[in-house]
C-alpha cells in the first residue's frame, strides 16, 4: 500500500512538473509599427505597436510589460505598461505602448533620417504573464529600420 502511494505521488509530481516551466512556451513578441502621435514643446510622443503571439494551449493574461526604445544605440524612451491584456491560445494581441521622447531623442532620430534617410530602432523589455501553471516573466528584444520613404522594415 505504501509503495503504491509513493508511485502515485511521484507520478502526480512528474505530471505537474511537465505543466510547469517545461510545458510553458514563451510568447512571441513582434514589433509591428512605430507611430508618431505628436510633437510638443517638451518633446514628442510615439506609440510602439507590438504583436504578442501565444503558442500555448491555454490563454495568457499579461499583467505587465516593460519597454525601452532605442534609436540606433541611443535610449530615447522607456516605461511600464500595467494594463492587463489577454492573448488566447494560438492567437495574437496588439499592444500600443506610449513612449514620450525628449528633444535629445527626437534630435538623434531626425539627424539620422536627414543623413541616411532611415533610422535603426530597437525595442526591448520584459513581459509578465499569468498562466494556469504559474506566472512567468520573459524578455523580448526586437530591432528594425524606419525609413521616411518606405516606413517600417524588420
Amino acid at each position: 500500500m505504501k509503495k503504491t502511494f509513493v508511485i502515485l505521488a511521484a507520478s502526480a509530481l512528474a505530471g505537474c512538473a511537465s505543466l510547469g516551466v517545461g510545458g510553458f512556451k514563451q510568447p512571441i513578441v513582434n514589433f509591428n509599427d512605430l507611430q508618431v502621435e505628436g510633437v510638443g514643446t517638451k518633446g514628442g510622443t510615439v506609440d510602439v505597436v507590438l504583436s504578442v503571439y501565444n503558442p500555448n494551449g491555454y490563454r495568457l493574461d499579461a499583467t505587465q510589460l516593460t519597454y525601452r526604445l532605442l534609436v540606433d544605440t541611443t535610449a530615447v524612451g522607456d516605461g511600464t505598461y500595467n494594463t492587463t491584456f489577454t492573448v488566447q491560445s494560438g492567437d495574437s494581441a496588439i499592444v500600443r505602448l506610449p513612449v514620450s521622447l525628449s528633444y535629445t531623442g527626437l534630435a538623434a532620430a531626425a539627424k539620422q533620417l536627414r543623413e541616411k534617410g532611415s533610422v535603426n530602432y530597437r525595442v526591448l523589455g520584459n513581459m509578465t504573464v499569468a498562466t494556469p501553471v504559474g506566472n512567468f516573466t520573459q524578455p523580448y528584444d526586437r530591432t528594425g529600420r524606419f525609413s521616411t520613404l518606405s516606413g517600417m522594415t524588420h
